[in-house]
């Protein structure tokens, strides 16, 4: 396998739940384990916990999550924001539609100064968005 970059998402116990949001808006298959499969925890309030899980797409996205165990510090804020690009208007504008569902416009997807539509949102889960259509009309 080569080498890849994809983004790995912390949640404290809603992991389950925001990868079958995603999967929503992106479609593709989880797997998924939980901290009681692999005994990688002696509390056992963690035992039906995602320790890990992959969502998979068709085109190629990967998006991985896990929540984290009570025993340790969760960030509540991170410079990270996870970019969506491309030029298929329909398929962006879907994926940003989806994804605002319940969570918060920041820049409002329209014409950006560099000629494509951008746009900026946080999902109902607290992840930062930003979609980038390239040479999309507004």
């Amino acid at each position: 396998m080569s080498s890849r970059l994809n983004p790995y998402l912390g949640f404290r116990d809603n992991a389950r739940e925001a990868m079958d949001f995603y999967q929503g808006v992106f479609g593709g298959e989880i797997t998924r384990t939980t901290y009681g499969e692999f005994n990688a925890s002696e509390d056992p309030s963690e035992r039906d916990k995602i320790m890990h899980s992959e969502l998979t797409t068709t085109n190629g996205f990967s998006l991985m999550a896990s929540d984290t165990p009570n025993g340790m510090e969760l960030p509540t804020s991170s410079s990270i924001t996870v970019s969506l690009s491309g030029d298929d208007e329909a398929e962006l504008t879907g994926y940003w539609d989806k994804l605002l569902d319940g969570g918060t416009a920041i820049m409002p997807l329209s014409k950006a100064p560099w000629g494509d539509s951008f746009g900026m949102l946080t999902d109902k889960f607290g992840t930062s968005w930003m979609v980038n259509i390239a040479g999309a009309s507004a």
